[in-house]
């Protein structure tokens, strides 16, 4: 199988020049599903802090790059929506937040901040033993006892180390939310209406904003945060 991707049929999450080359590193499985972007696009074409693949690699090899606390070496692995970046030599830190077009961006933000990341319930179930397993949007699978609390479209903060839920926000309502995908990928808001939709489709939120301008879309296609995730080195 190619390890090579052709720039033009990238997903629009990724990061990358379309037309400057035919082709572009093709991001291994793991999480994200296809939205992830490789770890090497980020090194190289987001941040500059290598040239090449060699380059790329001869970096990870150090074990100087982390991902949700991990270090990782390998730069194929995919990066995507809210994943905490950590470049520990250069006391570097980074959340993967949604940019203007649908775009994967980094932001800035404290080294207390990177000790957790951000996860949007999409899928909830029972397993044996009487648990609960929760799905979030990378992947990741979380047990929990209570099973009323969390709901899909709920969005949990999730510490790096130990994998336990140090916030919850709900979705409803009032809820800060950014949207992640569609034309208003990237808007920040707050749900004024959520309009269930009969049958199966999608529902529709109607979020509002400081400006007066507001947008509306679809339920898939927007994460409650709190105001930490807004912004920058401010957390």
């Amino acid at each position: 199988m190619t390890k090579h991707q052709k720039r033009l049929s990238v997903p629009k999450s990724w990061p990358v020049e379309r037309k400057t080359e035919t082709f572009t590193v093709k991001a291994d499985a793991g999480p994200h599903g296809e939205a992830g972007v490789p770890l090497l696009i980020v090194l190289r074409d987001v941040l500059g802090y290598a040239d090449s693949r060699k380059e790329a690699r001869y970096a990870l090899n150090e074990d100087s790059v982390e991902i949700n606390g991990k270090a990782v070496s390998d730069e194929e692995r995919p990066v995507g929506m809210f994943d905490i970046l950590a470049f520990t030599e250069r006391d570097e830190y980074y959340r993967v937040f949604p940019g203007e077009g649908g775009r994967l961006a980094l932001t800035a933000i404290d080294p207390d901040a990177a000790d957790s990341k951000l996860g949007k319930i999409v899928g909830k179930q029972y397993v044996s033993g009487g648990d609960v397993q929760l799905t979030l949007h990378d992947g990741e699978t979380l047990l929990v006892e209570d099973d009323d609390e969390y709901t899909p479209n709920d969005s949990l903060v999730v510490d790096n180390e130990d994998g336990e839920v140090v916030a919850h926000f709900t979705y409803e309502e009032g809820a800060l939310v950014t949207a992640v995908d569609g034309a208003h990928a990237g808007e920040i808001g707050s749900i004024d209406e959520i309009q269930v939709t009969p049958g199966s489709s999608s529902n529709n939120v109607i979020v509002e904003q400081e400006d007066g301008e507001g947008f509306e879309t679809v339920e898939e296609y927007v994460v409650v945060i709190d105001e930490n995730f807004t912004g920058g080195d401010d957390e």
